[in-house]
């Protein structure tokens, strides 16, 4: 694992902007997705929604949301410009992090954040860029997305296999790279109706189905090792608190993606088939919530513990945003296909939960970009005392 202080080269050395980057991992990715999650989970709550017709009560809120959207689509250019330096000039802490299993899930971050800004173009974007433009923009990252999840999700469970990670290492930390494709299954749909009728509408839908149920299966073989570990070896360290909002990603995002595949499936697929599409969002969405709402209970209370026990802010906190936004879309799936304004109010609560949490991460990286600790370098471990010797045992007397 990547916790000992890295050795600077000279070049590194000589350059204070080189050396601030030697550090950045791919877990930055995070604040793209916790980004732009507050703009498509705010996007949804519609007077189309029961419940939830929050457009019709704040004055300028699409506008706002567009910013958002946009400082989303402007952090990732950053961040891939400036780990793109990171590849270039420390290739030897890049490797690190690749081969790290503590670092290289959150590489699923990477395909989260190209996927979580293009279906944001979709949503809110087309307001500033106009729908041709928006859906261009959807097209590219949901490709590129879609390819670095499914890396991942071979990549970073096969190195989990042969670096024989133990159990007691276990944390939601491992699911990032299996909950990429169902965030692809998510946000695809809003792509179809803008491919040509016929197949490739088709195709595309249940190519998302199918990577619904890659992801699905996997997070259902992962989680128990995951709630194994919390059970036998007891809470984790405080910075990793947060990561425990994580698991609410799968469960909020797949509910999101049953709602996204009945909304589209009527005349793209044959008719018995679009309404077992409808019946499913319901059936299966319906369960997942209310485990999903057990779990955030679960998570709460643990995050309350640590805080008390003294958790500072640390880049995790940000598993506080993109797991509940997927909630928030979820419960407004269940509020279109159910008609029930109880999953509206649902989706607005959790939305105000988000924005709460947003403002806390990114007030917090802020803090730390400002005072430099968070790009800062680990701390070397103090150097053990010197065994004594004959001579020096004899100096001591004398």
């Amino acid at each position: 694992m990547v916790t000992a202080a890295q050795p600077f080269s000279r070049a590194t050395a000589r350059s204070p902007r080189a050396r601030s980057v030697r550090h950045l991992g791919p877990h930055w990715y995070a604040a793209v997705m916790g980004t732009a999650v507050v703009a498509t989970a705010g996007a949804g709550l519609t007077p189309h929604v029961p419940g939830a017709g929050l457009a019709r009560h704040v004055p300028g809120l699409r506008s706002a949301l567009a910013a958002v959207w946009a400082l989303s689509l402007v952090l990732l250019v950053v961040l891939l410009a400036a780990r793109a330096v990171h590849w270039a000039r420390h290739r030897d802490q890049a490797r690190a992090h690749l081969l790290d299993p503590a670092t290289a899930p959150f590489y699923g971050c990477l395909a989260m954040a190209l996927l979580a800004v293009g279906g944001g173009a979709l949503t809110v974007g087309r307001d500033w860029v106009g729908l041709r433009a928006a859906v261009a923009v959807d097209a590219v990252l949901f490709g590129a997305g879609t390819a670095v999840g499914l890396a991942a999700a071979v990549a970073v469970p096969y190195l989990l296999t042969v670096r024989r990670a133990e159990p007691g290492q276990a944390t939601p930390v491992w699911l990032l790279p299996l909950v990429a494709p169902m965030v692809s299954a998510a946000l695809g749909p809003s792509l179809v109706p803008h491919l040509p009728a016929g197949q490739p509408r088709a195709a595309l839908l249940l190519t998302c189905l199918a990577l619904f149920g890659l992801s699905l299966l996997a997070t259902l073989l992962m989680l128990p090792v995951v709630f194994a570990r919390l059970v036998t070896g007891g809470p984790l360290p405080l910075a990793l608190t947060p990561t425990l909002f994580l698991v609410l990603g799968p469960l909020g995002q797949s509910t999101t993606a049953v709602g996204a595949f009945a909304d589209v499936a009527p005349g793209v697929v044959p008719p018995p088939h679009e309404q077992g599409f409808a019946l499913f969002a319901v059936l299966y969405g319906v369960p997942v919530t209310g485990f999903a709402l057990l779990w955030l209970s679960l998570a709460t209370a643990h995050a309350v513990r640590a805080r008390r026990r003294g958790m500072r802010f640390a880049m995790t906190w940000w598993a506080f945003t993109f797991p509940v936004g997927t909630c928030v879309t979820g419960a407004e799936a269940l509020a279109r296909h159910t008609g029930l304004a109880a999953y509206g109010w649902l989706a607005t609560g959790l939305y105000g939960l988000l924005v709460a949490a947003w403002v806390a991460a990114a007030g917090g990286t802020v803090r730390g970009l400002l005072s430099g600790a968070l790009l800062a370098g680990p701390r070397p471990a103090p150097a053990a005392p010197r065994p004594a010797t004959d001579r020096t045992r004899s100096g001591a007397v004398r």
